[in-house]
């Protein structure tokens, strides 16, 4: 089986978030990859016109490089609005993990599960992007319990995040029929644990897991013996 990772929003580099997760995969017979978001700017279009469905199609298009190989598609934070649409209607998606992640059902948004107005850890522009609010506390909520090389790391790795992702409801919705798995990150500052635990009433099972907001950097080997246990559900 192999492991499909769907970052959240204002993020670039993709493989360098997931960077540390690949080798303690490996070892569980797992092979893991990570998907560049065109509402990202990581990709041809840019940040400026790309919105969910094209994050969506990105990664159906990464799926699609490995026909018939199943996928455990793991999504973080806006990532799981992206594999809640990504991966409806497909067989090759074995099972969806939420990394403190948002849930969405039919017809919901971004803005209508988390609240009309940005959060304060983003500033909108004039150009239909959001960038991450300097003016506040980015690490105390995001990164309190990273070391000083991925803090740094994920701070260089910031940008801007298109707007459009906030008002749009995927277009299907996988976890109706596509078992799933809520990883509730509980010392997370960001997302408060009682709200990933709302979003986690929708899915199939909840782990728990004593992290902050990003796990794969701050304690990869314990995230990764979560999804290797997981995987090894899938299979039996």
């Amino acid at each position: 089986m192999r492991v499909v990772f769907v970052h959240g929003a204002c993020a670039q580099d993709a493989d360098w978030w997931w960077n540390r997760m690949v080798e303690p995969l490996a070892a569980l017979g797992l092979e893991s990859r990570s998907v560049e978001l065109p509402s990202c700017g990581e990709r041809a279009g840019a940040a400026y016109g790309a919105d969910l469905y094209a994050d969506a199609d990105t990664v159906r298009s990464v799926l699609d490089q490995e026909p018939g190989h199943p996928a455990l598609l793991c999504g973080h934070s806006y990532g799981g609005m992206v594999i809640t649409d990504a991966a409806a209607g497909r067989d090759d998606v074995s099972h969806l993990l939420y990394i403190t992640a948002v849930v969405p059902d039919r017809g919901e948004s971004l803005a209508s599960l988390t609240g009309p107005e940005p959060a304060p850890w983003v500033v909108p522009r004039d150009d239909g992007t959001v960038v991450p609010n300097t003016a506040v506390d980015l690490r105390g909520a995001f990164l309190h319990d990273c070391d000083e090389e991925a803090e740094a790391g994920a701070f260089r790795r910031l940008g801007p995040q298109s707007q459009a992702v906030f008002a749009q409801a995927p277009r299907g919705i996988a976890w109706h029929k596509t078992p799933s798995t809520y990883v509730v990150c509980t010392g997370d500052r960001a997302t408060p644990p009682a709200k990933q635990r709302e979003f986690a009433r929708r899915a199939s099972g909840v782990i728990d897991l004593p992290t902050g907001h990003h796990p794969f950097l701050s304690h990869p080997a314990l995230l990764a013996d979560l999804i290797g246990e997981v995987a090894r559900g899938v299979g039996e």
